[in-house]
């Protein structure tokens, strides 16, 4: 992964001045800037990035924050520049990686010295190459649930340890450890509301894991995480889901605190060190998750780029950052427009909210039959109060993907506007760089 592009991001003053332009003004810059990148051999679909609503969202984010740290999670993101010039602002330190490959290559890269990986870690290879170098090892911090997914980590650290000799061995760092704690809200057996991500539970269940991974030479707990995904990934909109999310912040703030608390007395029961994190919520669950205290730093990555999942929330409004464009190639009837393209669909549970979005020129809507397509894609002309018009053949339709960091997998770079249009910034992404981590 390289790290040729050294990136600034826009002063907030200037920054806040450009994201408070008229929506047609906005959009008038970025076909501005559109008609740069094509100038310069860039063809269709063109990602573009409003660094001035990435800087307006970091700052609203740290605001929101009021003053707990903001891990990145660096899946919502997956363009190296970018993470470098958010980790460079106040209010943001560390990241919270997706797979070790990528939290290997962010650390060698000089992107960050702390990569936690959010995720449980099996694969042999990655694993042998973090316990090959000490200096990852200091930096980089493996998640668990279950007893069964430290085999393999033990196993590489052995491997490590015999290739290296044994006066060397003792002196190899320990395994850093993060426990992941099931934050979903659960009524009975039968209704969980919430991801099914962890086998910890209860303070007995988390005890036990810390228990144990404190009696294992080499290993060191630093850290625990969990992701309330009933709270901070689902949007407000409804009076049922608020209650959810009432009962929900409820029960996982007195359950969280309880566990924390337990795991570092288990710890101190056993002469282990303190744990020295506790990571908790999501860009849409800041205001409840800094109140607890015990929770020592929050993770946020979809509220610096603003994908239009993110648009219901009550406590914010994140600033539309991220955008693709595709090219106008038919006009099949005349309230019909036809796009090259346009089909790049988010993960999660199949619907309509995980289509993207064709915001500029407003009006537009694709079909209920056809959707986004693979290769193309029609739209609806509506005629309706807002409106401005049916674009002609060869113009750009402007898109916002449902999700931050997929639409990175779309592309090899963004072609990054700050305040200057005479200035673009190509941004390479994960994909751009050559890396496929997932």
């Amino acid at each position: 992964m390289s790290t040729t592009e050294t990136l600034l991001l826009p002063d907030l003053e200037h920054a806040a001045s450009l994201c408070a332009l008229p929506q047609h003004e906005r959009f008038a810059r970025y076909n501005q800037a559109l008609k740069a990148a094509v100038a310069q051999g860039k063809t269709y679909p063109v990602a573009l990035l409003d660094l001035a609503a990435v800087r307006c969202n970091a700052a609203d984010l740290v605001r929101r924050a009021e003053g707990v740290p903001i891990r990145i999670a660096s899946k919502s993101l997956r363009v190296p520049s970018i993470i470098s010039a958010i980790l460079a602002l106040d209010g943001f330190s560390g990241v919270l990686a997706y797979s070790l490959g990528e939290a290997i290559e962010l650390v060698r890269s000089g992107v960050t010295d702390d990569a936690v990986v959010g995720y449980p870690v099996l694969d042999s290879a990655q694993l042998t190459v973090l316990h090959s170098d000490p200096e990852l090892l200091q930096k980089i911090t493996l998640m668990v649930d279950r007893p069964e997914q430290l085999t393999p980590i033990l196993a590489a650290r052995t491997m490590a340890a015999s290739g290296i000799g044994s006066d060397a061995a003792n002196e190899l760092p320990a395994t850093r450890i993060c426990l992941d704690v099931d934050c979903s809200l659960r009524f009975s057996r039968l209704v969980h509301i919430g991801a099914r991500r962890s086998a910890i539970r209860t303070v007995r269940d988390a005890v036990a894991a810390a228990t144990h991974i404190a009696g294992v030479p080499g290993l060191k707990l630093v850290g625990i995480m969990g992701y309330e995904a009933q709270i901070a990934g689902v949007t407000d909109s409804s009076l049922v889901v608020r209650q959810m999310k009432r009962v929900s912040v409820r029960e996982l703030s007195k359950r969280r605190t309880e566990i924390v608390r337990a795991v570092r007395k288990a710890l101190a029961a056993q002469g282990a060190p303190d744990l020295e994190f506790v990571n908790g919520g999501g860009t849409g669950s800041f205001e409840t998750t800094r109140a607890e205290t015990e929770v020592t730093e929050l993770a946020a990555g979809s509220g610096l780029f603003g994908p239009h999942l993110f648009d219901g929330y009550d406590a914010f409004k994140p600033q539309p950052a991220a955008f693709f464009a595709t090219q106008v190639t038919r006009k099949p009837t005349p309230n019909i427009v036809t796009v090259h393209g346009g089909g790049w669909v988010a993960s999660g549970a199949a619907g309509a909210d995980r289509l993207p979005k064709p915001v500029w020129p407003r009006g537009l809507a694709v079909t209920d039959l056809e959707g986004a397509g693979e290769v193309q894609t029609p739209l609806r002309v509506r005629a309706r109060a807002g409106a401005t018009g049916t674009p002609e053949i060869g113009s750009p339709v402007w898109w916002r993907h449902t999700k931050a960091g997929e639409l990175a997998e779309h592309v090899n770079e963004f072609w990054a506007l700050g305040t200057d249009l005479e200035n673009l910034h190509r941004l390479l992404t994960y994909r751009g760089e050559g890396a496929a981590f997932l």
